[in-house]
Order: structure tokens, then C-alpha cells, then sequence
């Protein structure tokens, strides 16, 4: 039966809508948690890590998204790992995202210039110490313009969630649209929503980065 698109249809993506939030803030959450340790052993003195953390970011940087997501949804049960759509999706764009984030990060951290270590090691500081205090807090400003723009990317590759069955707001639209066979209409108001929550964010990159090229 083919129904109108009223009001319960609209609240359909409206709540699907707040799936996607929830996926991208979780994904950005905990990717910049493993950035930030991926962008430190990127930057360690062990060259070991400093391989394993590159072969990490060469991974998940050269490989697809959906890619990875079909990997760990239905990969993993054939070695008797089973994940749901939700915990697959979060996993795999956490990864993603620490990959990205770990390359976005260090690269800023060796743009700065050797100077500012060298004083922090003169005055004593430790390796710890030097980290915390000097290289972090300059790294990680200079690179907030990037990493909002990351953000930006991050929510729109949450649709792709919708490949393996979980329903966020893409999926929400495919379904309202077998519905009541108004597509145009109900991925309008799909192409809507991700523009009030991205437009913003790219908006606020482009500030940023204006901000921070005056400050210079």
C-alpha cells in the first residue's frame, strides 16, 4: 500500500536523523582518542611503533570505507566474532577516523618548528612533560581547521552505514521513499538535514582557517 508522506514520515527521519549525530559524534569521539596515540607513535623515537602505527594509517587510509565496514559486519563471523550493524559501523568508523585524525595531527606536530622542543628540553622537561604542555597545545590548535573538515567527511560517510542494514538517515530515507514513492521529495529533505549539520562545520573550518592564516 502506498502511503503520503505526512508527518510520520518525516518523524521517521527526523529520529533517523539523530542516529546519524550519535554515530559521528561516538566515530569522532573515539577516533581522536586513537589519532592522538597513533600521532604520538608516529612521532615516538621507537622505530618499531613508528612502522606499526604507518602500516596502520596505510590501511585504513588506502583501503575503501565500505570496504572496511563489509570487512568487520561479515568478516569477522567467519572466524566466530558477531557484531551487530550498530557496533560495526561504530567500529569501522573509528578506525577510519583514527587513521586520518593520527595523520592529521602528526603532521602538524613536525611542522612545528624544532625550536620549541629544543627550549622544552633545555629547561628540563621531560619527554612527558615536553608533550603535554608544548608540542600538543600548538599542534593541535594549528590543526583544528583540518580536523573540523575531517568532521564534515566523517558525517556524510555515515550514510554508508546503510550498505550493512543500519538504519541512519540514509536508510531511513530509502525506506520512507519505497513507501510512498515520492524519492525526489524524501532525499531533498535527506540532502536537507546533512546540509544543516555540515554546512555549519565546514563554515566553521573555513573561519578557523581564516582566523589562524591572519593570526600568522
Amino acid at each position: 500500500m502506498v502511503q503520503t508522506l505526512g508527518l510520520n514520515q518525516i518523524i521517521i527521519l527526523l529520529e533517523a536523523f539523530r542516529w546519524t549525530i550519535l554515530l559521528a559524534a561516538i566515530a569522532f569521539v573515539c577516533g581522536a582518542g586513537g589519532g592522538l596515540c597513533i600521532a604520538l607513535i608516529r612521532t615516538a623515537p621507537l622505530q618499531a611503533l613508528r612502522g606499526a602505527a604507518a602500516a596502520f594509517i596505510i590501511v585504513f587510509q588506502g583501503t575503501p570505507l565500505l570496504m572496511q565496514l563489509f570487512v568487520i559486519y561479515y568478516g569477522l563471523p567467519l572466524i566466530g566474532i558477531t557484531v551487530n550493524a550498530w557496533i560495526a559501523v561504530a567500529a569501522g568508523l573509528t578506525l577510519h577516523a583514527s587513521a586520518y585524525l593520527g595523520e592529521i595531527w602528526r603532521s602538524t606536530i613536525m611542522a612545528l618548528p624544532k625550536g620549541q622542543d629544543e627550549a622544552a628540553r633545555a629547561l628540563g622537561l621531560g619527554y612527558r612533560s615536553r608533550i603535554v604542555y608544548v608540542i600538543l597545545p600548538q599542534a593541535l590548535r594549528i590543526s583544528l581547521p583540518s580536523t573540523v573538515g575531517f568532521l564534515v567527511q566523517l558525517v556524510k560517510g555515515t550514510s554508508l552505514a546503510a550498505i550493512i542494514g543500519f538504519t541512519e538517515l540514509t536508510r531511513a530515507g530509502q525506506i520512507v521513499s519505497n513507501a510512498t514513492y515520492q524519492p525526489l521529495i524524501v532525499f531533498g529533505l535527506v540532502g536537507a538535514l546533512y546540509f544543516a549539520l555540515c554546512w555549519p562545520l565546514s563554515h566553521f573550518s573555513f573561519q578557523l582557517e581564516k582566523r589562524f592564516a591572519s593570526a600568522r
